[in-house]
This record gives structure tokens, sequence and C-alpha cells, in this order.
């Protein structure tokens, strides 16, 4: 049974211009132990995904519909109160800033201790204690003293480590990590990246990993769901995402990554611009990007259908499935001759 399972998620924002679709009919499952990626470009609702299952979003401007059941509870129903017991011990988010997402008047430690006496019966003492024990956990070196430290004392990469502690602290059993290697050095991801993988080893949490990089993915995530527009338009295995993509956004993300090739002058780009959420295409959400569009994707939307239940792999294109292998076969073989 999943740990958490959505199913059918819209969060729809009232604007002075309307409303929003910032997440229309999205459903997924996180198991025990597992990591669950979610990619797309800025502006296609993963972040807001993860804020609608946490209780983050502002009551007053939003609509929210659907489920979002964590062991067999409705987050979405749950009061203010539940969730607030939630948030922080069974569940945990990791926010993409470490620059600006830790108090800069407060001390590391004084941070970390609040969220450990918030949520058990302990000591300030036996509070202290625990978050020195994370702090070397997550590789921060002389966790004794830099505990007195405060945020702007420690490197980009280091607050990041202590976000990580923090989401820690209580061995939650769901840990959402919004691209936590955002605005860090190559070799800092990388460590990141490492450490996450390491610390769900030793805690066994699942992790919602969300992420524009598919490089994180490919390190990370055990089942990847590509958004776009607000849907979701793949879900896969990992592997089956690399090794059989089957939407034409999907092949544009994997065509895009970086590679060391002398012959590569510049990166290959997705044309065009992301759909306003206010008023989406009519048809498939891609099509005005599409290099493969036809006249039906102008006018039908496409629904997220299954290619093989073993594993399950949905995708949402009107394309017939030969021509989406063939371009996924070509894909693949200009990777590897790279």
């Amino acid at each position: 049974m999943p740990l958490l399972e959505v199913n059918d998620l819209k969060t729809y924002f009232r604007t002075d211009d309307g409303i929003v679709k910032a997440v229309d009919g999205v459903s997924f499952s996180v198991e025990k132990g597992k990591t669950l990626g979610i990619v797309g470009e800025s502006g296609s609702g993963k972040s807001v995904t993860c804020l609608t299952i946490m209780g983050l979003n502002n009551r007053r401007s939003t609509i929210t519909s659907g489920t979002a059941r964590f062991r067999d509870e409705d987050l979405l129903t749950a009061n203010p109160k539940r969730l607030r017991e939630i948030r922080g011990n069974d569940i945990a988010m990791i926010f993409q800033d470490p620059m600006t997402s830790l108090n800069p008047v407060h001390t590391i430690g004084r941070q970390l201790n609040e969220a450990v006496l918030l949520h058990q019966d302990v000591t300030k003492k036996q509070a202290r204690a625990r978050a020195v024990e994370l702090l070397k956990a997550v590789g921060i070196p002389r966790a004794e003293r830099r505990i007195d430290d405060y945020p702007h004392q420690f490197s980009g990469g280091m607050r990041q480590r202590v976000m990580i502690a923090m989401a820690l602290v209580n061995n939650p059993d769901l840990l959402i990590a919004d691209e936590p290697t955002t605005a860090l050095d190559v070799t800092t991801q990388a460590q990141i990246v490492q450490l996450m993988n390491r610390l769900q080893e030793d805690f066994g949490s699942a992790i919602i990993m969300i992420t524009h990089d598919l490089g994180v993915v490919a390190e990370t995530a055990d089942d990847v769901v590509v958004m776009y527009a607000a849907e979701i338009v793949e879900q896969a295995p990992v592997d089956d995402i690399f090794s059989r993509p089957q939407h034409p956004y999907t092949w544009g993300l994997i065509g895009s990554l970086p590679r060391l090739d002398a012959d590569v002058e510049r990166l290959v780009q997705i044309s065009g611009q992301p759909p306003s959420l206010l008023n989406p295409p009519r048809g498939c959400r891609f099509h005005p990007r599409c290099p493969y569009v036809m006249e039906i994707c102008k006018t039908e939307q496409p629904v997220l259908a299954p290619i093989s239940t073993d594993p399950v792999h949905l995708q949402r294109c009107h394309l017939d499935e030969e021509t989406k292998d063939r371009e996924a076969a070509k894909l693949l073989a200009g990777m590897l001759a790279a």
C-alpha cells in the first residue's frame, strides 16, 4: 500500500485576472523507502502540487479538489491543527532556497532545537544533543561548535545541509525536497544528491524530489512524473523514462541535457514559452511548442493512457506508438553517439 496516494488533485488560484489552474488533475503515489522525481519547467505545477499536499497554500485564494491520502488520511480535508501535527513530524519539506529559508537572526542550534521541542517531549539539553547528532549526519564539520553559528556564517551548500537536518529532525516518513540543489555549484550539487541517497538508506524515508534537472532525477529517483502546464504528460519508472520516453516534451527535456561533446556548440532548447495557466491552449497544452503537432492536437486533449502496465508507463500524446518508439530510439542513439 502506498505511503502517499494523490488522486485527481486540482489547485486553482483566484487572482484579479481570473482563475489560474496551477495543478489540473494530477495523480501519483509514493511508497515507503522509494523516491519519486517530479520534473518540469518553472511554472509547470511541481511545487504547488507539494505545497497543496502540505496544506501551505493561502486558503482564502485557493480552490482545491481531489484527494491526498497519507496513511489513509486525506490531508486535503484535515483541519489546520492536524496538519501542523503532521508537518515536520510525519512529513517534512526542504524548501528550494537555503539562503532565505533560515532565520538570519537566530542561531542554527536554536532553529533546530525549536523543531525538536515542537514535536517531541524532551528537555532542551536532549533537543540540542539531537540537533548536533543530525548536523553530524548531514556532514557539518565540528558540529558541536557550529551549532551556535548564524546562517550567514555558513556557505550555500552548508545551509542546504542544515535544511536537510531540520527536515530529518523527527525522522519523517515522507521527505519533500523542492529543488534542493538550486543555486549550488556542481560539486556541491553532487554532494547534496549523494547525501540524500545515503540518508534515505539510513532513515528509510520516502522522498518526493521536485526538480527541473533530469540529471538529478537519474541519480535519485525510482519513478518519475513529468509535468507540463499543470498536467502530467508522462509517468514511468526512471529507467523507462530514459530508455523509452514517449512524449515530445520529455524528448525535449532529455535532448536539452548538456553533453561533453566538442562538436556541440550550444544546448538544444525547446522552442517557445510555456502557456499561461489563466487560459491554457485548447487540445494538447504542449501543441504550440511541439515539432510533431497534428490537427487533432489543436482541438482534442489527449488522455493520460498506459503504454504498458508492468511496469506502469503512462503518457499523454496523440502520436501513434510506432512514431513515438522511433523518435525515442533516435534520441537515445544520438545521446549514445555524443
